[in-house]
Order: structure tokens, then sequence, then C-alpha cells
């Protein structure tokens, strides 16, 4: 019996923790945490009898997630036919780079000039979690989970989590460009050495240098994408 490309291995019926989430929600959430860690890479067919069956849905909730995932450019859909997984589109990745790079500097400057120590002894207590990781290849999983919420804490900082989740939305393409370079020897140090950065510019009050620490941080895998590219051509337009 072959494998369901949409299955984890677990129920994805709604539990106690997901009951109030929306059925289409909780659709795109994982449909769309698959496409960007690569479990479905460009060209998948997402089938949509297939998926409702998955998560014990109606149709209309699929539907409703793919279209979300389209808006993000992640999937396209052909009429009367089928959807596939995009390939990540260059040009869009360097925009969502721009977007992602301008608020996010943004962020970590204001976080500088509010001079809160809470704030700062959080980001600390997050980076000794990524550090106990940093170089084990084998808990890339967690140490990713990691750095995703050491950024949210950012936006949740300066009260902008809203924000946080529609730049994560708009920036799918620069997100599986990023599970393409994660695994590279060096890569998880140097994310960890970009976070350190940007804690101790806001630490220290210098919101120039928290942004200019958050651009640095955030510019490694975008200088390195024509390597990235050659190594994996077929992934990208």
């Amino acid at each position: 019996m072959s494998r369901n490309p949409f299955s984890t291995g677990q129920t994805e019926g709604p539990g106690p923790a997901s009951a109030h989430v929306p059925a289409s929600a909780r659709v795109y959430e994982a449909l769309r945490g698959r496409i960007v860690a690569l479990e479905l890479p460009p060209g998948s067919a997402l089938g949509r009898a297939e998926i409702a069956q998955s998560f014990n849905v109606s149709q209309s909730p699929v539907r409703e997630a793919i279209l979300r995932l389209e808006q993000d450019g992640l999937v396209l859909s052909y009429p009367q036919s089928r959807t596939l997984v995009t390939r990540i589109d260059r040009d869009r990745l360097r925009e969502e780079h721009f977007l992602r790079t301008a608020v996010e500097a943004d962020v970590a400057r204001a976080l500088a000039l509010q001079s809160d120590p809470g704030t700062a002894v959080k980001l600390r207590g997050m980076l000794k979690m990524q550090e106990a990781l940093a170089g084990e290849v084998e808990q890339i999983d967690l140490f990713k989970q990691l750095d995703e919420a050491f950024h949210e804490a950012l936006f949740a900082g300066v009260n902008q989590l809203n924000l946080h989740r529609h730049v994560t939305a708009r920036c799918g393409h620069l997100a599986r460009v990023r599970s393409l370079d994660l695994p590279r020897k060096g890569k998880m140090r140097a994310v960890l050495d970009g976070h350190r950065a940007v804690v101790e510019a806001i630490a220290a009050g210098d919101a120039a240098a928290a942004s200019g620490a958050m651009r640095l941080h955030l510019s490694g895998t975008i200088e390195r994408l024509p390597e990235i590219v050659r190594e994996n051509g077929a992934f990208f337009t």
C-alpha cells in the first residue's frame, strides 16, 4: 500500500487543541508547512479528495486552503484538472527577501528603542535552547522551529503578531530556499550567531546596530542563492 503523502502518521482530525481552529485553517497550515519543508516538493500534485480524506473534512475547506496557498504563490490550480506545487520563483523570492528584511530590520530597531529588559531576557533564553542544538544535524527540525519562534518573539515584542503572520504568508518561496540552505554545514551556527548579534544590539539599546544586525542575519541565504540554484535547479523556475 502506498503512503499517503498528506499524512503525518497521526490523526489529522480535530482534537482538543485544534477543535476551535477552522478546518480550512488546519488544512492550510499543514499543507503549507509540508510545502515549505519540501516534504511536498515543487511539482507535487495535490489531490483534493485525498487531502479531504486525510484530514477527515469535506472538500469545501480543502478548496479554501488551496485558494490561500494559491494566493501565497505556493500552488497553481488548473481548471477541471489538477493542483501542483509551484517551483520557486527567483523574482518573487527577491521581492519576499526585500519585504522580510525591511520589516524585520524595523522591528529590531523598534525593540532597541523600547529598552525593555524583559524582551532581551526572553530572547536570550531562546538563544540558549538554540545553542544546545547548533551543529546537531539530526535536530534540524527542532532548530528550525526555534528559529521561527525567535523571529515571532521579535514581532510579539512590538505587539505586531498580525504583521508577523502576514509576512510569513507572503514569504513562502523564501522559506523554501531557507529549507534548502539550513542543512549546509555551519549554517545552524551562522543562524545562532546572527540571532545573538541582534539580541545584543537590542539589549544595548542601539537601534542602528539592531537594524544592521538583522539585515546582515537575513542576507546569508540570499547571497548563497546562485549555489543553491545550481545544487537544486529542478526546484526553481
